[in-house]
């Protein structure tokens, strides 16, 4: 694209944005605050959830269609130790080991015989999430749950403009951040990523070297379905866990890789932001057509970044 060109989108994207921004604050500018942070946390939790599918679409190439289903049992099985323990940190640790114990079957018992099948990957997967979706509804019933946050992040937060703002909401966008930067830091800084991303480029290269390329890979998925369980328990103390929640945040996990860009962690968070700060803002000022907002990002993403804003060539 030359420099006319980015000139002239950035100024016909830009510029109405900002006149909205201006329009907004002044307008209410409480409002525009408040569904300002709660873009933020929301594109927090959809960046805890694309974390995981962004290891394992984006970077292993494996097509899990059944990652909502991930969160969705992360979420019923955290929500069963806390109800037994009151115990909200067990309830997130059961959330996770339970996606990643599934995650780590899935790769050994299904991924690894079909690497590089996509089509078969994908209906596989399909299937497995209708099964594990008809099972928790069969076990949980069509109820709404949720959880309680501990009393140490419980209450709400004195803030400017906005005044007083949910503690929990404030930990979630905080927990997120510590998340993207343990997950950067794993794969561009230590032995592990390097394994990871090498066993992606060349496996043969990198089995011949010594390495036990299947034991990497389901660690890697194991990682990935734990971080969707993880915010299994995370979001359904934030929103509720109910029948569906697993289609919406595999569609929102899909539009964030396609959006910020298959196998970049840091692609990842700008693209729950986007999505996050695009719903919410959409659900205030334009209810009617906020559903549409995110999608219309996702096709502007597709013209003109096919690979996402930070993806690269496989």
């Amino acid at each position: 694209m030359s420099r006319f060109a980015k000139w002239f989108w950035s100024l016909v994207i830009g510029g109405p944005l900002a006149i909205f921004i201006v329009w907004a604050i002044s307008e209410n500018p409480r409002l525009f605050f408040v569904t300002l942070l709660n873009g933020l946390t929301l594109a927090s939790l959809y960046f805890i959830v694309a974390a995981g599918f962004t290891l394992v679409f984006g970077l292993m190439r494996n097509v899990n269609l059944a990652h909502g289903s991930l969160y969705l049992l992360g979420a019923y099985s955290g929500w069963v130790v806390g109800d037994a323990t009151g115990s909200w940190l067990l309830a997130v640790a059961t959330g996770f080991a339970t996606a990643a114990v599934l995650g780590l079957l899935m790769q050994v018992l299904v991924f690894r015989w079909m690497q590089g099948q996509d089509l078969r990957q994908t209906l596989v997967t399909i299937g497995l999430s209708i099964v594990l979706a008809d099972v928790m509804l069969w076990i949980f019933g069509g109820e709404i749950y949720t959880f309680d946050p501990p009393s140490w992040i419980y209450g709400s937060t004195v803030l400017p403009v906005v005044e007083k703002y949910p503690t929990y909401r404030i930990v979630v966008l905080l927990v997120s951040l510590a998340i993207g930067l343990a997950l950067w830091w794993l794969l561009a800084r230590t032995r592990v990523g390097a394994m990871i991303r090498a066993g992606v480029d060349d496996r043969g290269m990198l089995a011949a070297s010594g390495v036990n390329v299947q034991l990497v890979f389901a660690l890697t998925f194991a990682i990935g379905a734990g971080l969707a369980g993880l915010a299994g328990v995370v979001g359904g103390t934030a929103l509720s866990i109910a029948p569906g929640e697993d289609t919406r945040y595999l569609l929102a996990s899909l539009m964030v890789v396609i959006v910020g860009g298959m196998g970049s962690v840091v692609g990842a968070a700008i693209g729950a932001l986007l999505i996050g700060l695009a719903e919410q803002f959409g659900l205030a000022y334009a209810p009617t057509y906020g559903v549409v907002f995110t999608f219309v990002i996702m096709v502007l993403a597709l013209a003109f970044r096919p690979r996402g804003i930070m993806g690269r060539a496989a």
